[in-house]
């Protein structure tokens, strides 16, 4: 029995079509799905009877259960996933005036281990299958209209989640065919309809993958940053020693020759007294001149044993002003969810770890 959430269009006509049937019922199936957010078969209403019957008997719906739900004081709603295993993966909704975003995961925990990321610490199990990534989607749009979640566009008949980061366990470059296909599923017209700019996949830097996805489904594209040399992205970002810089913003300036938006936002974790000098914000004016991007600078959320602290307010603010009086947009992320531990590097969710890794240790920057 196949599950119905693992088909994207071309997959889905496929099926169809091995069965005898027209593409236009693949398209009647999705919308039923991902516009409809039906869980049963029977309840696709426009399909005729023979092929709900069929359907009934050969496919079915299932997206990852919920293993918890959380609501943070801000209005920030996280979902523990059950995936198999012994693993839970999260997925963080974020309600805002002019849009509703919905930070998705894409592996069982994370193979990378960025210094600084709870997710890493808990090792790596799997990767997530195109139902698991693309349900999460589904399920969120279905919880928040069965909570009765307000909105302009939701009352305008619209799904609550307008935009969607692949920004939560894992990274989504590593699962590349999975990610891509449900990607797919989120900007299809007859499933959820979401232009390119509004869909944001966020890597720590595998550039071979970057080129890939500039072929195959350019969306929005965030860079984990994090460093302004390649000697201590080596120590925060582990992946650098395969790819240094030079090679990373070389691919991002190639990815935006097909990409929705003109230029690459670069996430930037501040590390107090690790990342957040004066003058290491001075090396990254100079290390991204010839590349078009802004920066998202985002503040440490502490997680258990790390090693790391916030940056202060003042040091944040002075490293934006450096970045800003040279011309570059850089914001300061504003911190949510975090007294759900629903935070920009806090997800952790429930991994079996299959990499029996050990932890690197990161020095601070003498005080200027």
């Amino acid at each position: 029995m196949i599950n119905l959430l693992d088909y994207n269009q071309d997959a889905l006509i496929a099926w169809f079509a091995e069965r005898g049937d027209k593409p236009f019922r693949a398209r009647q199936t999705l919308r039923w799905l991902h516009r409809g957010l039906v869980d049963r078969v029977d309840a696709m209403t426009d399909l005729a009877k023979s092929t709900r019957e069929a359907l009934a008997r050969d496919a079915e719906i299932r997206a990852p259960a919920v293993v918890r739900d959380s609501t943070a004081g801000d209005g920030t709603r996280k979902w523990l996933l059950d995936v198999g295993g012994a693993n839970a993966i999260e997925a963080v909704y974020i309600p805002e005036d002019d849009r509703g975003t919905l930070c998705i995961s894409s592996q069982a925990g994370c193979a990378l281990d960025c210094a600084f990321c709870s997710t890493g610490k808990q090792g790596f199990n799997r990767n997530l299958g195109v139902a698991e990534i693309v349900g999460q989607l589904w399920h969120a749009n279905r919880e928040l209209l069965a909570a009765g979640v307000s909105a302009p566009w939701v009352e305008q008949g619209r799904h609550p989640v307008t935009n969607v980061v692949m920004m939560g366990m894992g990274e989504p470059l590593a699962n590349f065919d999975n990610v891509v296909a449900a990607m797919q599923l989120m900007l299809d017209d007859h499933a959820y309809g979401l232009s390119r700019r509004r869909v944001t996949l966020s890597t720590s830097g595998i550039v071979p993958a970057i080129d890939r996805l500039r072929d195959a489904c350019p969306v929005a594209l965030a860079v984990s940053l994090h460093a302004p040399d390649d000697a201590l992205r080596d120590r925060l970002v582990p992946i650098n020693r395969k790819y240094p810089l030079k090679e990373l913003l070389a691919a991002c300036v190639r990815y935006i020759e097909k990409a929705p938006r003109d230029f690459v936002t670069f996430e930037y974790v501040m590390l107090d007294h690790v990342n957040d000098t004066p003058e290491q914000a001075l090396q990254l004016v100079e290390l991204v001149r010839e590349v078009p991007c802004k920066f998202n600078l985002i503040p440490f959320n502490p997680f258990p044993d790390t090693e790391f602290g916030t940056s202060s307010r003042n040091r944040i603010v002075a490293f934006q002003r450096i970045l800003q009086e040279a011309g570059l947009v850089a914001t300061v992320r504003k911190t949510r969810g975090d007294d759900i531990d629903a935070a920009c590097g806090q997800l952790a969710g429930k991994v079996q770890d299959r990499t029996k890794r050990r932890p690197i240790k990161v020095q601070p920057v003498a005080t200027h």
